[in-house]
């Protein structure tokens, strides 16, 4: 008895469709030119290219396995390595990484040492809200701002885009002769679009190049990115989905101390869940050996051409961690603005997470270690603030707690309700902490110290400070202060000051 046709046809089908794929993506960003093992999280001997290079070529080997960079490859002034060096780690990732976004800091010794650099690789790079005078994206893969693979049977589209932050952090200067920036958020509602209707990919992937809040801002407002690989923030973010939407995220933190390893899993070609999180390069992962020794080699030669770089400027009984830096009270932060607000003579000073990249070990510090935890230089600003100047000032920052616009501070103590900070207290008199604290007075006037990025340069924070008086950019360096302090041994004793 022959049976219906429809019901033949179905059962043909069936297998095809309940097929099942899954697809992984390993990502890194926010390397900064971190090639040798160094001190993060309290831990000494993390990440390193070595150790990097080696579980990428691993997971590269697998198959349906795609590996993929944020950006921020390299840093002008620190470490050493980036000034000495370059991008000399570049062409190592060749026939490893599929892909890379575009970073700021990718920018930092102008666009002839840029186009040096992009000439020595075979992965493209992306960013597509950089277009030339036309109009045209300046990063293309055959005449498209985005990139398109198939693996296991299905299709992925990856694209780039320069958020807000990393288009004002880029000089002029150093872009490439006759690009422009354009909204990245219409950028991005371009390139998902194409890569949905006419690419008819199974999934979108974002791979940076912008802070985390907008990102989840991205994120809400166009629809279609299936995953966000976090980069330029240096968040540590294991892989969840972003409130109010159905993008997945994660961030591997900074430097390559952590890797993303985010499985995608599709029924067909629909992207049915997404799984995964961060991978941590420590001393329980190998490294390649012949990239090992390379570095080795490299290192020796650098610092005997840079002894002093790696001169010792003081000794610390014990670490000044960075943990929490975004999040609360973290040690390095603590003792750092309280060097500031004494030097600055104010009764509040201020600093940005962004401003701080690591901790100091204990033990010796030599300069290479302050400039990898501290690595940007400012000078202090100092202003008269009334006290509801000051309470909305705490309230912004906290308003931005675990992002890089957090601020550590000293000076002012509070609680926290639902988020907002509550019974706000300030040093009674600047030049004597011994004096205590009082309540902090709607009408009185405080003198409130921060550096001159975060005055003039962070978003939100230039615009509250327009409204204080008697604004002043002084000739104190933030640097000369913070290492005249590790040599006198100005440390541990006052990290526990008020904060």
């Amino acid at each position: 008895m022959k049976k219906p046709l429809a019901l033949l046809t179905s059962l043909v089908l069936l297998p095809a469709c309940q097929t099942t794929r899954t697809v992984t993506l390993v990502g890194m960003s926010d390397y900064h030119s971190h090639a040798v093992p160094f001190y993060s999280e309290g831990e000494p001997g993390q990440g390193g290219v070595a150790r990097v290079l080696a579980y990428l070529r691993e997971a590269k080997a697998r198959p349906d396995t795609l590996v993929v960079s944020g950006g921020d490859t390299v840093n002008k002034g620190v470490p050493t390595w980036s000034d000495e060096y370059g991008c000399v780690e570049w062409p190592w990732f060749n026939g490893v990484l599929d892909v890379m976004a575009l970073g700021n800091h990718d920018l930092d010794y102008g666009p002839e040492a840029f186009e040096r650099c992009r000439a020595g690789i075979d992965y493209p790079l992306l960013c597509a809200n950089l277009v030339r005078a036309d109009g045209a994206p300046y990063f293309q893969v055959e005449g498209r701002p985005y990139l398109v693979r198939e693996v296991g049977g299905v299709r992925l589209g990856f694209f780039a885009v320069a958020g807000p932050d990393m288009q004002r952090l880029v000089k002029a200067g150093n872009l490439p002769a006759g690009t422009r920036w354009t909204d990245e958020k219409e950028a991005a509602r371009a390139a998902v679009a194409a890569l949905r209707d006419e690419e008819h990919v199974d999934a979108v992937v974002l791979l940076g190049h912008q802070l985390r809040e907008d990102d989840e801002a991205l994120a809400r407002e166009v629809p279609g990115i299936d995953l966000i690989l976090g980069s330029h923030s240096h968040y540590k973010g294991e892989l969840r989905v972003l409130p109010g939407t159905r993008t997945h995220y994660v961030s591997p933190y900074q430097y390559a101390a952590y890797l993303s390893e985010v499985r995608l899993h599709f029924k067909g070609k629909a992207l049915e869940r997404v799984s995964g999180g961060l991978v941590k390069m420590d001393g329980t992962r190998r490294e390649d050996p012949e990239t090992a020794a390379k570095v080795a080699e490299m290192q020796r030669a650098l610092v005997a051409r840079r002894p002093e770089r790696f001169e010792v400027l003081g000794r610390l009984e014990k670490p000044l961690g960075d943990e929490g830096i975004s999040t609360g009270e973290a040690e390095v932060g603590g003792w750092a603005t309280e060097v500031l607000r004494q030097a600055a003579g104010v009764h509040a000073f201020f600093a940005m997470a962004a401003g701080f990249r690591g901790g100091l070990p204990a033990g010796e510090v030599t300069v290479e270690d302050f400039h990898g935890a501290i690595p940007y230089r400012n000078v202090l600003v100092t202003a008269e603030v009334t006290g509801e100047q000051l309470a909305r000032w705490v309230a912004l920052s906290e308003s931005k707690r675990g992002t890089d616009g957090y601020s550590q501070r000293s000076g002012v103590r509070y609680e926290l309700e639902a988020g907002r900070p509550v019974k706000l207290r300030v040093l009674k008199d600047p030049k004597n902490p011994n004096a205590g604290d009082e309540p902090v007075k709607p009408d009185a006037t405080y003198l409130l110290g921060t550096t001159d990025f975060q005055a003039f340069v962070a978003g939100d924070y230039k615009e509250a400070l327009s409204e204080a008086s008697q604004v002043r950019r002084t000739e104190l360096d933030l640097h000369t202060l913070l290492k005249d302090a590790l040599k006198k041994g100005a440390t541990n004793s006052n990290v526990d000051g008020f904060r």
